[in-house]
């Protein structure tokens, strides 16, 4: 491809890599290796300079792993990106490497629970302050700047809530104090969301989850919007040493082919299935971007290209009802994670947020009884078939 921006997303998804093979392989193969031959001591001390291209060391770098960072920083609109272990070594590294010791980082209150159990266990034993928020209204972040905020930190929509924040809104207030904006996009993945467009300066993921969509890779990476950010983040992760196995980065490369139309399937499920759970009685409430009655649909039409696949809601009876929903669904999967193309069901507040206090859950909007629900991509009478067979249970 000439210039792949040019084309169009899924063209993007299939045909540009990043990669050229020397034999013309028509996908990207698996450089199973530790380490890379020199051709000479002259060569093997530039590489190690930096003064020339080259590969040396797979923690370092790899190409099947490059070839998936330069296509995710191409979705992304990024400079470059880092693929990473997990997502919640993506968090880690984006923690370490752009903060300080008696710095403040402001964060959504409903995030992915490592992402705060980490930072309010550990970085705060090497005095990094950290304030969580309800960030769907931005005047509780302004609220709580102090002269030493130096990060933002949100996701949107929020996990497992459903809450939209203002990306472009929240990058302005970051900018205006000298911090940066970090956004976690793994519930949109770039195919409904691009955070870099609308001012963050960070963009990390679990890829995991829709970028992989199978439901057999754990992995995240991060795109810096600038070299400056992004040589901060390479640095850090060969230093910690969580960088991406490259049979993991074929298998990534692999699923991400199909993110487009595996997100359009999804997503009209989740229409139907949030339509069929808004109308039935033992339903108490319902959170899901793409219906009339979700109070920031305005903001989703505005930075999100659709509502998504992930609904949260609440079965009348609080948390023994939805145990009894999921202990009796058939074919939804009762399982943590999301994103892929198998429909799943789980509790965040015994699961996936347990070691959130119980008031930091409450603060967040995290109820004993909210029900987590990741459609994929099944028949979609199917899924609504399996809960409403379980919801007759209740």
């Amino acid at each position: 491809m000439e210039n792949p921006k040019d084309y169009g997303f899924n063209s993007q998804l299939i045909h540009y890599s990043g990669h050229d093979d020397k034999y013309g392989s028509a996908t990207v193969p698996i450089y199973q290796t530790s380490t890379f031959a020199f051709d000479s001591a002259e060569d093997g001390a530039a590489c190690f300079a930096g003064t020339k291209e080259g590969y040396i060391y797979t923690r370092i770098g790899n190409p099947t792993v490059k070839a998936l960072e330069r296509q995710i920083a191409l979705l992304e609109h990024g400079y470059d990106s880092v693929a990473v272990s997990s997502g919640m070594a993506a968090v880690s590294t984006v923690y370490m490497a752009l903060l300080s010791g008696g710095d403040h980082m402001i964060s959504s209150a409903a995030v992915y629970g490592p992402s705060r159990v980490v930072m309010e266990q550990h970085f705060s034993r090497f005095g990094v302050q950290s304030s969580y928020v309800n960030s769907a209204d931005v005047e509780n972040i302004k609220k709580e700047i102090r002269p030493n905020t130096k990060m933002i930190f949100i996701e949107s929509p929020a996990n497992p809530t459903m809450d939209i924040t203002d990306i472009a809104a929240c990058a302005e207030i970051a900018h205006s104090i000298g911090a940066i904006l970090v956004v976690d996009n793994t519930f949109c993945s770039p195919y409904l969301q691009n955070p870099i467009d609308m001012g963050a300066d960070v963009v990390l993921h679990s890829i995991t989850k829709f970028i992989n969509g199978h439901a057999d890779i754990v992995g995240g990476v991060i795109i810096g919007k600038e070299k400056i950010i992004y040589d901060k983040l390479r640095t850090m992760m060969v230093n910690m040493g969580c960088n991406m196995d490259p049979h993991q980065a074929y298998l990534v490369i692999r699923g991400l082919k199909t993110l487009g139309i595996r997100v359009d399937r999804a997503q009209e499920n989740a229409i139907e299935v949030a339509k069929f759970l808004e109308n039935h009685p033992k339903i108490e409430w319902i959170k899901y971007p793409g219906l009339k009655s979700f109070a920031q649909k305005d903001l989703v039409e505005k930075q999100m290209k659709g509502p998504g696949t992930m609904i949260s809601f609440g079965v009348k009876g609080g948390l023994e009802a939805g145990k009894k929903l999921m202990n009796n669904v058939k074919m939804c999967i009762l399982a943590v994670s999301l994103g892929g193309i198998e429909t799943l069901i789980q509790h965040p507040a015994s699961m996936t947020h347990s070691k959130m206090s119980p008031k930091a859950r409450e603060d967040a909007g995290i109820s004993e009884g909210l029900v987590r629900f990741s459609v994929g991509i099944e028949n979609v009478g199917d899924i609504i078939g399996d809960l409403r067979q379980a919801l007759e249970k209740i």
